[in-house]
C-alpha cells in the first residue's frame, strides 16, 4: 500500500511557497494591459483585488487563492500598486461570497487556459513521475517534479494531500521496479548463494553479512589480507557483471544504507524481493568500499616501508658518524702529508707511513669502502630489509584487484603479470624482456645489477611504487572501485556536454570560445601588469614595494578602540546565561532545524526530539552515545543508537545546517558584519586517540602527531555552512571548492579566502571557472612569480617577480576537455576534491592537468597583481580568515570531551562528529546573534549616550580608532596633519580631495516666549534694537556676520550672549536669551515643532556648502578611505 506521507511539514510549506524578491515579483506578478482591462471590469474594489491575487497565485506557485492562502504584505502591495489601490482592503469581504471566488476561478481558467487536475489524469501523472521516482525516493524531489509538470501543462496545483498521494504512488511503483530490475538479472543459483550471508561465520557469532561490513584501516599486512579475503568472498557470490548500473546510483546507495542500519536477522524477515534486492545493494556497495580500502591500505603500507627505509638509512649514517669523522680526519692528515712531501721532494709513501703504517692504511680503505654508498646517496637500497613484510600481501593484492590501464601505463600491467608468473612458479630470475621504461632513474642503481640483470626484489618495489602513483593520477583504474575508477567515468558524456554548452552557464567563463576567452584574459592581465609596473616605478603602491630584490608588502596592523571594547563588554554582559541543552531547544523552537533529520525509510520527522538533540549534542561535544545515555535521564544507549541509525545521516546534517546558516543570515544585525557575498575556509586539527592512532595520517602542516582535519567554511556573517572531514595528509586546498559547491544554504558567495595551505594553481583555475573569486593569504607570496601571456612587452619594474610566460597553446589544445571537466564538477558528477587529488598527484601528468595548471597561473597572476595594488583586498582576506579563526575557537571549546581526541573507528561516525560540532556551533552563533541584537536595541532605547552612527561604524570597522576634534575655527589641515575635515563655506586651495555633502540654508530665529516679551524684528536695520547672540571668531577677533542675499550682512554690535561654540549659541537661543542666525540642520526640527519661530521672513540668506575633505598627500591609507566614505554616506542625508 502506498505510503501516506512523503513530505515533512517544512517541505510542505516550502513546496508551494511564494517568491519574496522584487525580481521574482516582476517576473510572475506583473499584470499586462489585458489583465488590467479584465480586472477593472469587476465592480467592487475587493473583488478586483481578489481577482488579481487569484490570477497571480495561479501563475505562481500555481495554486488557487482561497481563505487559507497567506499573502505577505510586500506581495500584496506590489499587486495593489498596479491596480492603483492605496487604501487597506479587508479581503474577508472577498471570501464572504464563495460563489464569487469560484466564478472568478472559472473565468480565469476559461480566459487563460488553466485546467484543474481531475481523477482521470492521476494515472498519467504517476507515469510521468516514474523516471524521477526511479532515480530517488526523496519525496521533496518527486513532488517538485510533479509541480513542475503541472505548471508546464497549466494545471492548477491541487492541495497537498493529492500531491502526496500521487508522489507516494509513483515512489511505491518505482521501488517495486528497483527490486525487480536487480533480481531479474540474477539466476536462482546466484540468489541462493546470497542466502549464505544470513548464516554465521564458522567459530564466530557474526553473520557473513556483518563480517563483510567490518572495516579496519590499520596499515598492516594482516588487515589488508582480511579485506582481500572479504573481496574474494564477494566475488565468489558471482553477482551479474555491472548489475550496479541497472538502477540509478541514488536508489542503490539508499537501499544499501537502509540495509546497513539493520541486522541480518531483520533483513531476513523482509518480503523475498525486498530482502534479495537489499542484499544485492549492500554487497555492491561494500565491494566498492572494500576495493578502495585495500588500495588505501596498500598506499599506507608502502609509505610506512619507504619511511622506515629512509629512517634506517639516516640512522645508519648517524651510527657511523664517529667512524666517518675519524676517516675524514685521516684523509685530511694524508692530504697534508702529501702536500708537504711534494713541497720538500720527500717520498710520498714515507710521508704517509710517518703517522700510519701501510697495513693500517690498507685496512682503513676497506672500512671506508663499506661506509660509502652509491653516488645518488638514496635510501632505496634499504627497502630490501622490509621485503618479507611486503611479500605477505602484495601478490594477493595483484590477484584480487581488477586493474585496467591506459595505453601509456600498459607496461606497468605487463610488469605485474610477469611478477605474478614468477611468483606462481617460484622463480627468482627476472626475464630480460621485463618492461623497465616506466622505472624512474632514481631506481636504476638498485634495480639494475652490475651485470645488467634486473634485481627482482627492487623491481617489485619499483612496480608497486609506480602502480601507487598511477592509481592516484587515474592513469590506472580498478573495476568496481568508487574512488579509483576510469577517469572517463567521472565526466559527463559527450551528448550532455553539448547540451551544457547550449543551456548551462559556467559563471567564471566569459565565453566558451577559446579565442574570445583568452582575449579577455589577455586584456585583463596586460592592463594590471601595466598599472602595477607604472605604480612601482613611481612608488605609488600602498604599503608595497617592488624593486630588484623582489616584492615586499607591509603587514596589516590592527587595534581595537577602547570605546569599542567597552561597548562589546557592555553588550556581552547583558546576554543571559543558558545551558547548551536549553539553547538547542530554544533555537529548534525558532526554526525547527530538527525536522531535517527525517527517518531513512519513512521520511517522517523524529517523534522524540529530546533524544534527537541528545544524539546531536553527543556528536558535537565528542561524548559518544554510551556516555550520553548515562548523562541523560530516562534514556538508554539502544534508544540513542536507534535515533542515530535511522535519523542521523550526512544529508540530514546538511539540511539542518542550511537552516541554521540561513537563519543567521536573516538576522538584521549581521549586515554590519558582511553582505553575505564572501566566505573563508580553514582546517582545524583534532588528535586521534586509541586504535585510531594506528590508522590516522600525519599532516605536516599541523604537527607530527596523527590526527584528522575538520575543514569548515564560514561566511562573512560568521555563519558556518560546510564541514568536511580530511583523514589523509593531502593539502587543505583539495577541499576548498567542494564546500562552496555542495551545501544546501541559500548563499550567494562570490569571493572566498583561505590561507597558504588552501591554494594550488589547479584550485585557482577551478575556482575561477565555477564563478568564485579566489583570494588566498599566501605566506610566501614574495617567492611566487608572475606569468604574463607574452614576452613581447617588457615590464622593467617587475622583472624581479616575473618568472616566465603561460603556455596558451597547451590550454587551447585541451580547451574542450577542460570545459567538459568543469561542467562535470558543476553538475555534481564528480567532486572537485577527487579531481584535484588526481590532477596533482603525479609528476608525469597528462596534458589536461598541465593545461589546467597553466590557467591557474593566469588566475594567480591576476590575483597577485590585485593583491599588490589593493589594500582593501588584503584587509578583506585578513578579516575573513579571522572570522574563521573565531569560529574555530568556539568549536575547540565545544569539542572538549576526551581532550578533543577522536576515537571513533569508522569514517561515517567521525564525519557525524564533525557535522554535529558544526551544527551546534551554528546554533550557538544564531542564539548569540539574536540576543546581541536584542541587547543593542535595548541600549539604543535606554542609553542616552548611545550614538547610532558611531556604533554602526565601530561595528563595521572595529580596528579603526576615531579621534574627533570639534572647532568652529578653520584649521590648516595640511600643517596640523588632520586626516579628514568637515567645513562650511569654501575650500581655499586644491590641496584637498573634497566631496560636497549638502547645501546649507541659514535662518534667523527666536523663541515664541522671547517674541511675546520684546516683539519680532521686521527689518535687518532693526536687529540691534533687540537682544542678540553672537559667535566669536578668534582668528579675526570679530563676531561672525549674519549674511543675506545681494551681498548684504549684519554684525551684532551689542550682543547679549557671546560664545565661540555654535552649539552653545544654539542652546542660548533655545533658552530665549536672544535672536540668532543658525544653519538649517540645527533649527529645522525646532521650527517644525513650534519651539522656534523664523524672523525676517522676507530676507533670505545665501546658500553655504558643507564639505567633507581630506588632504592630497600621497597614497591614502585604507582606514582614512573607509571613514571618509562612511561619513559621506551618513552626512549626505542630513536635513539642511
Amino acid at each position: 500500500m502506498p505510503r501516506k506521507s512523503v513530505l515533512t511539514p517544512s517541505q510542505k510549506v516550502s513546496l508551494l511557497s511564494f517568491p519574496t524578491s522584487k525580481i521574482e515579483f516582476e517576473r510572475y506578478y506583473t499584470l499586462s494591459e489585458n489583465d488590467l482591462f479584465i480586472i477593472h471590469q469587476k465592480r467592487e474594489i475587493h473583488n478586483r483585488l481578489g481577482f488579481a491575487l487569484m490570477l497571480c497565485c495561479i501563475r505562481y506557485p500555481g495554486i488557487s487563492y482561497d481563505v487559507d492562502t497567506v499573502i505577505e504584505d510586500n506581495m500584496m502591495e506590489f499587486v495593489k500598486k498596479q491596480l492603483s489601490i492605496q487604501t487597506e482592503i479587508d479581503m474577508q469581504l472577498y471570501f464572504k461570497r464563495e460563489t464569487t471566488r469560484r466564478e472568478q476561478l472559472a473565468e480565469i481558467q476559461n480566459l487563460y487556459g488553466y485546467r484543474s487536475l481531475n481523477a482521470k489524469m492521476h494515472a498519467s501523472y504517476v507515469e510521468l513521475l516514474l523516471p524521477t521516482a526511479k532515480a530517488t525516493d526523496n519525496g521533496a524531489i518527486v513532488a517538485n517534479k510533479l509541480i513542475e509538470l503541472l505548471r508546464h501543462e497549466m494545471i492548477i496545483v491541487p492541495n497537498i494531500s493529492v500531491i502526496e498521494r500521487l508522489c507516494s504512488e509513483a515512489i511505491t511503483i518505482a521501488t517495486k521496479w528497483v527490486y525487480e530490475t536487480l533480481l531479474e538479472q540474477c539466476s536462482k543459483m546466484q540468489l541462493d548463494k546470497l542466502q549464505k550471508l544470513f548464516t554465521s561465520k564458522p567459530n564466530t557469532n557474526i553473520s557473513y553479512l556483518g563480517w563483510l561490513q567490518m572495516r579496519n584501516f590499520v596499515a598492516n599486512p594482516k588487515f589488508i589480507l582480511e579485506h582481500i579475503q572479504r573481496l574474494r568472498f564477494i566475488k565468489e557470490l558471482d553477482l551479474p557483471k555491472n548489475i550496479e548500473f541497472s538502477i540509478h546510483s541514488n536508489r542503490l546507495i539508499k537501499l544499501a544504507k537502509e540495509g546497513k542500519n539493520l541486522s541480518s536477522f531483520d533483513i531476513a524477515r523482509f518480503e523475498t524481493k525486498r530482502k534479495n534486492a537489499t542484499i544485492i545493494a549492500i554487497v555492491v556497495d561494500i565491494k566498492g568500499s572494500i576495493i578502495d580500502d585495500i588500495i588505501e591500505l596498500n598506499d599506507k603500507i608502502l609509505s610506512i616501508i619507504f619511511n622506515k627505509a629512509k629512517n634506517s638509512h639516516k640512522n645508519e649514517f648517524q651510527d657511523s658518524s664517529k667512524t666517518i669523522n675519524e676517516k675524514l680526519g685521516l684523509y685530511y692528515k694524508i692530504g697534508q702529508a702529501l702536500i708537504k712531501a711534494k713541497q720538500t721532494n720527500q717520498n710520498p709513501y714515507e710521508a704517509i707511513e710517518e703517522f700510519i703504517s701501510w697495513e693500517e692504511f690498507e685496512k682503513s680503505l676497506v672500512e671506508t669502502k663499506s661506509l660509502s654508498k652509491s653516488e645518488n646517496f638514496d635510501f632505496l637500497y634499504r627497502l630490501s630489509l622490509y621485503n618479507g613484510w611486503f611479500k605477505k600481501y602484495i601478490y594477493h593484492f595483484y590477484e584480487t584487484i581488477d586493474l585496467k590501464a591506459s595505453p601509456n601505463t600498459q607496461n606497468i600491467l605487463e610488469a605485474i603479470k610477469i611478477l605474478q608468473t614468477l611468483h606462481k612458479n617460484n622463480q627468482r630470475k627476472m626475464p630480460s624482456n621485463a618492461p623497465t621504461d616506466f622505472i624512474k632513474s632514481r631506481w636504476n642503481s638498485v634495480v639494475f645489477k652490475n651485470d645488467g640483470q634486473i634485481d627482482k626484489i627492487f623491481y617489485e618495489f619499483a612496480v608497486a611504487s609506480e602502480l601507487k602513483n598511477a592509481l592516484r593520477s587515474g592513469d590506472l583504474w580498478v573495476s568496481g572501485s568508487k574512488q579509483y575508477k576510469d577517469f572517463e567515468e567521472y565526466l559527463i558524456d559527450p551528448k550532455t556536454y553539448k547540451e551544457c554548452l547550449s543551456n548551462e552557464i559556467l559563471l567564471g567563463v566569459t565565453s566558451y570560445d577559446f579565442k574570445e576567452w583568452i582575449a579577455q584574459k589577455t586584456d585583463t592581465l596586460t592592463t594590471l601588469l601595466t598599472q602595477v609596473n607604472q605604480e612601482a616605478k613611481e612608488n605609488r603602491l600602498i604599503d608595497a614595494i617592488i624593486n630588484e630584490k623582489g616584492l615586499k608588502i607591509s603587514p596589516l596592523t590592527a587595534s581595537v578602540p577602547e570605546e569599542a571594547r567597552n561597548f562589546i563588554q557592555k553588550v556581552y554582559a547583558m546576554l543571559p546565561k543558558i545551558k547548551v541543552t536549553a539553547l538547542l531547544q530554544e533555537v529548534d523552537e525558532w526554526i525547527s532545524f530538527s525536522d531535517s533529520f527525517t527517518h531513512l525509510k519513512t521520511r517522517n520527522i523524529a517523534e522524540n526530539k529530546q533524544l534527537l538533540l541528545s544524539v546531536i549534542l553527543a556528536d558535537a561535544i565528542n561524548l559518544g552515545l554510551s556516555k550520553m545515555a548515562e548523562a541523560t535521564p530516562d534514556t538508554t544507549y539502544s534508544k540513542l543508537a536507534s535515533i542515530q541509525g535511522w535519523h542521523i545521516r550526512q544529508e540530514t546534517y546538511k539540511d539542518a545546517q542550511a537552516q541554521l546558516t540561513n537563519a543567521i543570515h536573516e538576522q538584521p544585525i549581521t549586515k554590519y558584519w558582511g553582505d553575505g557575498s564572501s566566505s573563508s575556509s580553514d582546517g582545524q586539527r583534532f588528535k586521534t586517540g586509541g586504535i585510531n592512532q594506528l590508522s590516522a595520517n600525519i599532516n605536516p602542516k599541523y604537527g607530527n602527531d596523527p590526527g584528522m582535519i575538520y575543514y569548515s567554511h564560514t561566511s562573512d556573517k560568521y555563519a558556518p555552512f560546510s564541514m568536511q572531514l580530511i583523514t589523509s595528509n593531502v593539502r587543505d586546498s583539495t577541499y576548498v571548492l567542494d564546500g562552496l559547491l555542495h551545501h544546501e544554504a541559500d548563499l550567494n558567495i562570490t569571493e572566498h579566502y583561505t590561507d597558504t595551505a588552501g591554494f594550488t594553481d589547479h584550485v585557482f583555475a577551478m575556482m575561477n571557472f565555477q564563478g568564485f573569486k579566489f583570494a588566498p593569504r599566501i605566506r610566501d607570496l614574495k617567492d611566487k612569480k608572475l606569468y604574463p601571456l607574452s614576452k613581447d612587452v617588457i615590464y622593467e619594474n617587475l622583472s624581479s617577480i616575473i618568472g616566465g610566460t603561460v603556455n596558451t597553446q597547451l590550454i587551447e589544445n585541451n580547451w574542450e576537455e577542460i570545459l567538459r571537466l568543469m561542467f562535470s564538477i558543476k553538475k555534481g558528477v564528480v567532486p572537485s576534491s577527487l579531481i584535484i587529488k588526481k590532477l596533482g598527484s603525479y609528476p608525469r601528468q597528462n596534458s589536461l592537468a598541465t593545461a589546467i595548471r597553466e590557467i591557474g597561473k593566469i588566475e594567480r597572476t591576476i590575483f597577485t597583481l590585485e593583491w599588490i595594488r589593493d589594500p582593501n583586498l588584503r584587509r578583506r582576506v585578513h578579516t575573513g580568515l579571522n572570522k574563521g579563526e573565531a569560529k574555530h575557537a568556539l568549536t575547540r571549546a565545544i569539542h572538549f570531551n576526551r581532550l578533543g581526541e577522536i576515537r571513533d573507528k569508522t569514517y561515517q561516525n567521525q564525519l557525524y562528529k564533525a557535522s554535529g560540532l558544526n551544527l551546534v556551533a551554528s546554533a550557538i552563533i544564531l542564539w548569540n546573534t539574536v540576543y546581541i541584537e536584542k541587547a543593542v536595541n535595548y541600549l539604543r532605547q535606554t542609553d542616552e549616550n548611545f550614538n547610532e552612527e558611531l556604533a554602526e561604524f565601530a561595528t563595521r570597522y572595529p580596528d579603526i580608532v576615531v579621534d574627533c576634534v570639534l572647532t568652529d575655527s578653520h584649521s590648516d589641515v595640511i600643517d596640523e596633519r588632520i586626516d579628514i575635515g568637515i567645513r562650511f563655506g569654501f575650500l581655499p586651495d586644491n590641496r584637498y580631495v573634497a566631496r560636497e555633502l549638502a547645501k546649507v540654508n541659514f535662518y534667523s530665529v527666536g523663541t515664541p516666549e522671547l517674541i511675546d516679551k520684546v516683539g519680532m524684528p521686521k527689518k535687518i536695520i532693526d536687529l540691534d534694537k533687540y537682544p542678540l547672540t553672537a559667535l566669536f571668531d578668534h582668528k579675526t577677533g570679530r563676531y561672525w556676520p549674519w549674511t543675506f542675499t545681494e551681498s548684504r550682512s549684519f554684525t551684532p554690535s551689542k550682543p547679549r550672549f557671546i560664545t565661540d561654540d555654535l552649539e552653545a549659541e544654539f542652546q542660548a537661543i533655545l533658552a530665549g536669551v536672544g535672536f540668532g542666525h543658525m544653519p538649517g540642520f540645527l533649527v529645522l526640527p525646532w521650527l517644525r515643532s513650534g519651539k522656534l519661530i523664523q524672523i525676517l521672513h522676507e530676507e533670505t540668506s545665501p546658500v553655504w556648502r558643507l564639505y567633507l575633505y581630506r588632504p592630497q598627500r600621497g597614497p591614502t591609507p585604507l582606514r582614512i578611505r573607509a571613514l571618509f566614505d562612511y561619513l559621506a554616506e551618513v552626512l549626505g542625508h542630513i536635513e539642511t
